[in-house]
């Protein structure tokens, strides 16, 4: 009785396991840009420290031929704008808008926007 249960569960452990194997890589490198988001909401960073961390963040992202998330290149886009760097914030915006174009329409809007004097 047991010979004939153990055959078939074996097969099918090796088969789950087997398949378990595989992984796909992610799309997107995160590489901290949510815990760096989250400090900055809390008040815990400046907005230039929060470019720093982006900036450093997106070189390692680009040096392993990796993708940054959605959203990284418009946030970083909101904090140039905040510090009145206009030029950049719109290089930002473009970027955002050229690796996920479903962001166009906003990405324009905030284009449209002036950037804060300081």
């Amino acid at each position: 009785m047991k010979r004939g249960i153990g055959l078939p569960l074996t097969a099918a452990l090796l088969l789950l396991a087997g398949c378990a194997a595989q992984t796909t890589p992610p799309l997107y490198q995160w590489n901290g840009y949510q815990p760096q988001v989250y400090e900055y909401f809390k008040g815990k960073t400046s907005p230039q420290e929060q470019i720093d961390a982006l900036e450093k963040a997106l070189q390692e992202i680009r040096a392993k031929g990796n993708t940054p998330p959605p959203g990284f290149h418009a946030h970083l886009g909101m904090l140039y704008a905040g510090i009145g760097d206009g030029q950049r914030a719109g290089q930002e915006f473009q970027a955002e808008k050229q690796l996920f174009p479903e962001s166009s329409a906003y990405m324009d809007f905030l284009m449209k926007k002036k950037p804060a004097q300081q």
